[in-house]
């Protein structure tokens, strides 16, 4: 039996929660919609889904580039604070920005110490390592994929 993305995101969170980093990330291409499947799975978990991009930046806006890095951490927690259990995030890509100086993952990370995230990823697997963006890219990223739950998203997903 094939399962959906859906049941594979469920069966991570569930395993998430008993790891030291309880974080899940749907990683697919940019050009995969993962919207869909984050918001059914924000449905399931009766939650709604955060607009990273839109939440963290209207955090941030007033603030000046160098305060804005400094910040990112703790704005983030901010946004995830009114989330109980789980925080669902979407539109992650502003935690790359090359500007705001942070580790992705890292941020990533350290918010699932106290609950569950489950969060968009636009990149891909490759030799088992997670990227984002193309290797000559200035947002360019590569992780070791050892320590966190990894849902990949295909085209027919």
């Amino acid at each position: 039996m094939v399962k959906t993305t859906i049941e594979k995101l469920m069966e991570s969170i569930n395993e998430a929660k008993d790891l030291y980093h309880s974080l899940v990330l749907l990683v697919g291409p940019s050009d995969i919609r993962k919207e869909t499947a984050i918001n059914e799975i924000a449905e399931k978990l009766d939650q709604q889904p955060i607009n990273l991009n839109l939440e963290l930046s209207k955090c941030l806006l007033e603030m000046t580039n160098k305060k804005r890095a400094l910040k990112v951490a703790e704005k983030l927690d901010e946004v995830i604070a009114p989330f109980q259990e789980y925080s669902i995030l979407d539109f992650t890509e502003i935690l790359f920005d090359v500007n705001l100086k942070q580790d992705p993952l890292a941020l990533l990370k350290k918010l699932s110490r106290n609950k569950t995230i489950i969060a968009s990823w636009n990149g891909i697997i490759k030799n088992k390592k997670l990227t984002y963006a193309e290797p000559r890219h200035p947002e360019y990223r590569a992780y070791d994929t050892s320590d966190i739950q990894i849902i990949e998203m295909e085209k027919d997903s």
